[in-house]
């Protein structure tokens, strides 16, 4: 795997930030606290998160990444959406009461592995923003919202070979693509794809595995970020 850091705090005006970084892919997550609900949820005394994905004009190579307008890209549409559930498997919704939690996921500098960056360092905003509101709601901390901790990584195969935590040239030389979201011990989604050619039950078994492996490592990452046992 590369290396992996989370920076919290690096933006001092939400709730919670981090700065993730998995090898050369950077990402900034913030997590910003709203007093209200989406209308279907007004008056049904629940919360709601939700989560927003883009790439930053200089993040890629071979010219400008166009920003966003008024019709989103359909990619970040789709990275968005599986931010936003990854996220809502930490939490038990109810508990916030009618607030709503945005996390913002924007790409610094891609190499790779910018979604399942995105959603490790979403959970750490995340937590950071949950300490905020505890202390708002006067609740005991973050615990009394969390159902779990969650991150991501990517895990493929590459001429042959199983690699976990894919950067670009992995991952655009793969046979199989795999992304995987854990809550603790289980699973939140999964996303695979035989890029080139079909793939056998006993590798996806092996696939798995090594994301189990590797999440474990980026949970202990993160943990130490947020200095918590």
């Amino acid at each position: 795997m590369r290396n992996i850091h989370f920076e919290t705090d690096y933006i001092k005006n939400p709730a919670g930030s981090c700065l993730a970084s998995f090898g050369d892919t950077r990402v900034i997550c913030t997590a910003t606290i709203e007093s209200k609900v989406p209308p279907f949820l007004e008056g049904k005394g629940t919360g709601w998160l939700t989560a927003e994905y883009a790439m930053l004009p200089g993040s890629t190579g071979g010219g400008r990444k166009r920003r966003d307008g008024a019709k989103r890209d359909g990619r970040g549409v789709e990275i968005s959406r599986l931010i936003g559930r990854s996220l809502r498997a930490a939490i038990d919704l109810a508990s916030l009461g009618e607030t709503s939690i945005v996390i913002d996921c924007d790409v610094l500098q891609a190499d790779g592995g910018t979604r399942t960056a995105a959603i490790s360092g979403g959970w750490v905003a995340l937590y950071r923003a949950l300490q905020k509101l505890a202390e708002i709601q006067g609740t005991s901390g973050p615990e009394a919202y969390l159902l779990g901790q969650v991150a991501a990584v990517s895990v493929g195969i590459v001429d042959g070979e199983l690699i976990c935590d894919l950067d670009y040239y992995h991952d655009s030389r793969a046979a199989v693509d795999m992304n995987v979201v854990m809550r603790d011990g289980s699973l939140v989604e999964v996303q695979g794809t035989g890029e080139k050619n079909v793939f056998e039950r006993e590798a996806l078994n092996r696939l798995l595995d090594s994301a189990e492996e590797g999440i474990a490592r980026i949970r202990e990452a993160q943990r130490r970020a947020l200095g918590i046992s």
